[in-house]
């Protein structure tokens, strides 16, 4: 039987058949764990999604999600501060954005952010409180590090401020989505489907984001603003005015 040769793994060399250099790998981003939560003010009852539960670390409780476990998972300095911001929330619809300590883990603090959005009602009055709870893990070190090449402190946090804003833009958009809903429901006698698919249709064809008709829709409803007239065209297109009775 003829002996095969053993493969060789070919290295790439340079002029003078010195090895060539290897790019540096990429240091992985740290992987942050978003929890969202839910108030409703009038029920007084909290939900929660997993991932909040396991950023409070309690999981393994099996304490039904509250106030108290919220506050009591934080950092004792932070809990006033939070309080203050959820009844801001609550009783004057200010949102939040506050930089927080949860409780340690093994000794070790670990920061997060905690972001409140208030949901109102057509009236303005606020109906819940809307949010999430972002995790701010240590960024990794990389092994070997050149001038300019690590990320500051300010990147980080410049960084983080970016993702706050584009989630509390999230949930302002979902919050004003779902009250046009609630409004095209009660306009036209339909299910919550049927309204969104409404709201999708003006939005197609008013040529403007369905973001932007819900907040027009919940505006005019409140009193605060005319509706524009594309909008209201296309709106007595799909919810005609009901007949008087004699």
């Amino acid at each position: 039987m003829t002996a095969t040769p053993s493969p060789t793994l070919a290295r790439s060399t340079v002029p003078g058949g010195r090895p060539a250099p290897q790019p540096a790998r990429p240091v992985p981003a740290a992987r942050r764990l978003v929890g969202r939560y839910r108030y409703d003010r009038r029920s007084g009852a909290w939900t929660w999604s997993p991932e909040m539960s396991v950023l409070l670390d309690v999981a393994h409780a099996g304490g039904h999600p509250c106030t108290e476990l919220l506050v009591r998972s934080l950092h004792p300095a932070d809990r006033p501060r939070v309080l203050d911001a959820i009844g801001g929330a609550c009783t004057a619809g200010r949102s939040f954005a506050l930089r927080v300590r949860l409780g340690s883990r093994g000794g070790v603090e670990r920061p997060a952010v905690l972001v409140g959005e208030p949901v109102v009602d057509a009236a303005g009055a606020v109906d819940a409180l809307e949010g999430v709870l972002v995790e701010v893990p240590p960024e990794p070190r990389p092994a070997a590090t050149r001038p300019g090449t690590p990320e500051t402190e300010d990147d980080r946090v410049r960084a983080l401020e970016t993702e706050v804003a584009q989630l509390r833009t999230a949930m302002s958009s979902r919050a004003a989505i779902e009250q046009a809903k609630g409004i095209l429901m009660l306009l036209a006698g339909c299910g919550e489907q049927v309204a969104f698919d409404l709201l999708a249709h003006i939005s197609s064809n008013s040529h403007r984001k369905v973001r932007d008709v819900a907040v027009a829709i919940v505006e005019s409803a409140a009193g605060h603003a005319g509706l524009p007239g594309d909008i209201q065209a296309l709106l007595r297109d799909v919810c005609p005015p009901r007949p008087h009775p004699h």
